[in-house]
């Protein structure tokens, strides 16, 4: 088995060992390596740089001890030189190296796909979150404008009523002012004819007595003092509005989920929901379906 520490050609066992056979896994330096090429039963063989490898001693056989160089790809297991004539006679084999150096290119290949595909799904996830984002922000937008236009109608409102009842709890106190007035004037007129009355209890009872006392009856009789009227009264009715309510003057968002590939086929693979009854058309029959249960196949005919 070659030796990593050694790199020194396994062949001439003198020069630098600067190129690794990857099937007989031995050091050759260039001479050797250009010798080994013109062989017919290793022209074939690869090579690689030495430097950085660290070969690895060649697999046994559990049934003859032998190195392990061919791959039997009826059983798919590796198998030596006896094995080939032997046990796995009449088979079908390839070479052990081709099918590592083929499982290697295959891997890397694979390999580079998928991290390619990775690499590509990376990008569209950034620009979908970017997308989102934007959308989400937009959203916002429309709430917080929605909610700035019902702030401006709620404010419009207050305003209005506020208007309305000052101008008409204006009206209801100007006619309690104006029964206030006419009030204060009965109280003035009563104020002057009491002291009428106290300047003709003064003078002396003669016809001219006689006649002021009737013209202060009759004044009398002509005041009036109206009763007080009802007082308007004022009273506020607030509604049990709920956020609930609040909530209704707003428009909706919905927010699909996110769903992955997997998620994606198991709705695919979801039988679609079916009658109990299968329809049958018969055109030689009257017009009308036919309906056959898949469960007790009773048949029922609907016009």
């Amino acid at each position: 088995m070659a030796q990593a520490a050694s790199k020194t050609c396994e062949i001439c066992v003198s020069a630098p060992g600067s190129q690794y056979c990857l099937e007989c896994e031995q050091y050759f330096c260039e001479n050797c390596k250009t010798f080994h090429n013109r062989q017919k039963i290793s022209k074939t063989h690869q090579f690689q740089s030495s430097t950085g490898v660290i070969p690895e001693g060649k697999s046994k056989c559990k049934d003859h001890n032998e190195d392990v160089s061919f791959v039997c790809n009826t059983c798919n297991t590796a198998v030596c030189s006896s094995c080939v004539t032997g046990s796995h006679k009449g088979h079908e084999f390839s070479k052990l190296i081709d099918n590592i150096l083929q499982l290697k290119e295959k891997n890397k290949n694979n390999l580079r796909r998928k991290v390619n595909e990775a690499t590509q799904n990376i990008k569209q996830i950034e620009e979908g979150i970017q997308a989102f984002d934007v959308k989400v922000t937009e959203v916002v937008k429309a709430i917080t404008e929605e909610g700035t236009r019902i702030k401006a109608m709620v404010d419009k409102c207050i305003t209005e009523m506020i208007a309305s009842l000052k101008e008409k709890s204006r009206i209801e106190r100007d006619k309690l002012t104006t029964v206030f007035e006419d009030t204060k004037a009965n109280l003035k007129a009563g104020s002057d004819l009491d002291k009428k009355t106290n300047e003709l209890n003064k003078t002396r009872n003669d016809g001219k007595l006689l006649q002021s006392l009737q013209k202060l009856t009759d004044d009398i009789a002509k005041m009036t003092v109206k009763p007080i009227p009802e007082f308007p009264n004022i009273k506020y009715t607030a509604k049990s509005a709920t956020d609930n309510d609040v909530k209704q003057l707003f428009g909706n968002y919905i927010i699909s989920e996110m769903r992955t590939q997997q998620s994606m086929n198991r709705e695919r693979e979801l039988p679609s929901p079916k009658s109990d009854y299968k329809q049958e058309v018969n055109p030689t029959e009257r017009r009308g379906y036919l309906y056959r249960c898949n469960k007790c196949g009773r048949e029922k005919r609907y016009d």
